[in-house]
């Protein structure tokens, strides 16, 4: 695959083709990767010198409506999509707002989750645990795979669905400053800069994520343990339609 360009799905039953939206720098696509996928990755920025699979540069809701409209959709076996999540995400819709911080952020995911219908694929949407206008099937933690972040997301599961694991107590705290009081934890912050937040090095401990050392790449990232964990299921959901 070149950097701009989708190519045919190769016929290999072991691994089933998956669609990665808002891919940034492959988070979410490592984990589908590991469980058994093969995955091409779309994002509105040039990621391709850092994703580590088949990438396509343009913006995701265009993308995937050429695919829907010239039936290439039909390559693919699933999908998952990681839209822009400031819009909802707790820091823009609380300490934020209440103080008059920040800009308007666009809203994707009604739109997103039309064309995702339209694919008769099944997808995942993820977001972070805010106000996002999505179905809470899913919530996933980093302590449910022993990480070094808490980073709290909840997942849409569109034609398909997976149990949910039981949420263990945290260890202790997140590290750094609120609200004037550091506390020290067994967890870094994984996003903003100062304030006892992660270093880059930390970052990339704490999740998995070795390939990238952009920090707004891994700031946006999810661990990759959380889309192996939902990617075992979809597998066994693509290949025979039933979910174990």
């Amino acid at each position: 695959m070149t950097q701009h360009a989708l190519v045919p799905r190769q016929r290999n039953r072991e691994r089933p083709l998956l669609l990665d939206l808002f891919c940034c720098a492959g988070g979410a696509a490592r984990g589908y990767t590991d469980a058994g996928f093969s995955v091409h990755g779309v994002d509105l920025v040039d990621r391709s010198a850092r994703y580590p699979y088949p990438f396509h540069q343009g913006d995701a809701l265009t993308v995937l409506a050429d695919l829907i409209g010239s039936g290439e959709i039909r390559r693919y076996s699933a999908v998952h999509a990681s839209p822009p999540c400031q819009a909802g995400c707790a820091l823009t819709v609380g300490t934020n707002a209440s103080r008059g911080w920040g800009r308007t952020h666009p809203q994707l995911i009604p739109e997103l989750r039309v064309l995702l219908d339209a694919t008769g694929l099944p997808y995942v949407i993820e977001q972070p645990t805010g106000t996002a206008p999505v179905r809470p099937d899913l919530r996933l933690c980093g302590e449910m795979f022993g990480l070094g972040v808490l980073r709290h997301r909840v997942f849409e599961l569109g034609r398909w669905t997976t149990a949910q694991p039981a949420h263990p107590r945290h260890r202790g705290y997140v590290r750094g400053w609120r609200h004037g009081i550091y506390r020290d934890g067994p967890y870094v912050a994984a996003y903003g800069a100062g304030g006892g937040k992660a270093t880059i090095p930390e970052m990339q401990t704490a999740m998995g994520i070795t390939w990238t050392d952009v920090r707004e790449e891994l700031t946006e990232a999810i661990p990759p343990a959380y889309s192996r964990w939902i990617g075992r299921t979809l597998l066994d959901h693509v290949r025979t339609g039933v979910v174990a």
